[in-house]
């Protein structure tokens, strides 16, 4: 595997650029006179900026598409007090050649780290079912391997690699504190259903190239999905009670709160409840602290732009 060396939040005007990029976008434009180009949206784990294909625009489109990981030879260049990256050659990298890593944003925090201290909650478990069960997902290598990897949503909150994780050991902290102030809370279904209530999403995106909805992520979704998972985890585990698989299928179902936020089923158990609550906390509040990071345009005042997805003005503070 190659490794990348140059990347977008290093680059400056006249800089001659030899490497890879992920294509975000692409799209053919003509010039007032009719002759084709290409705009192109490059992208690395640093940021994105604006390509332009001037000559073989025509040959060039059809070497690579949106998604594709291509390495490029041009020019950097400052259009409108913003960096343009004229591209002169372009072709597909190998995949081989590609970590995935080096075009995606990803968790700051330690992944490795992270599943560790997962891990560590699945021991502090004393109902031997969730135990098998969650040991049946977590120690199974390739299940793990998508688990570190995956992001927890395409685009509100947790959106880049190891997200997943990240907001998952984020969720299961905030349960173990609930359980400690609710003693009427089953701590066991709690953290169980807190470990695997998004474990649907390991499927639901793909996240290679951009980060994408599967056919199935669309289709179904990784609430349906992740219920179909722990059925068949259940299934070869082997008797497994009843009541517990109920109300743990209930707590996947149900964890999005609202119908018109997806969930087929309100929370309808304490657990379901407080796992909710949870999961819908952590979420808005990287939302929260990834719009205030990213609004640059209002760099100069204590208020985000309006945001569509809270519905209002963000204050950043002083």
């Amino acid at each position: 595997m190659k490794t990348k060396d140059i990347y977008l939040q290093d680059i400056q005007p006249g800089d001659k650029i030899a490497s890879s990029f992920l294509v975000a976008e692409k799209s053919m434009a003509f010039s007032q006179k009719g002759s084709a180009y290409l705009n192109v949206r490059l992208k690395d784990k640093t940021g994105e900026t604006d390509g332009k294909v001037w000559d073989n625009a025509v040959a060039l489109d059809r070497v690579f598409k949106k998604g594709d990981i291509i390495f490029i030879e041009g020019r950097a260049q400052s259009y409108r007090n913003a960096l343009q990256i004229s591209i002169l050659t372009a072709k597909p990298c190998d995949p081989q050649d590609i970590d995935p890593s080096d075009y995606l944003p990803v968790s700051k925090l330690n992944t490795a780290a992270m599943f560790e201290n997962l891990l560590a909650y699945v021991d502090t478990i004393s109902s031997d079912p969730l135990k098998k069960l969650l040991g049946a997902f977590l120690n199974d290598e390739k299940t793990a391997d998508l688990f570190r990897r995956a992001p927890a949503a395409k685009g509100f909150h947790h959106i880049y690699l190891g997200g997943l994780l990240e907001h998952t050991l984020s969720v299961v902290r905030l349960l173990d504190q609930a359980a400690k102030r609710y003693p009427q809370l089953n701590r066991d279904l709690l953290i169980a259903g807190g470990i695997l209530h998004d474990i649907g999403k390991i499927y639901e995106f793909s996240y290679d190239g951009l980060i994408e909805y599967s056919d199935e992520g669309r289709m179904i979704g990784h609430l349906v999905m992740g219920v179909e998972m722990i059925n068949k985890k259940m299934e070869a585990i082997g008797n497994f009670p009843e009541r517990l698989a109920l109300e743990l299928r209930h707590i996947i179902l149900s964890h999005h709160g609202e119908f018109e936020f997806g969930s087929p089923k309100r929370p309808k158990t304490r657990e379901a409840l407080v796992i909710h609550f949870m999961d819908d906390l952590d979420a808005k509040l990287n939302a929260f602290d990834s719009f205030v990071e990213a609004d640059a345009a209002n760099a100069g005042s204590e208020w985000t732009a309006y945001n569509r997805f809270f519905e209002r003005y963000l204050y950043k503070g002083k």
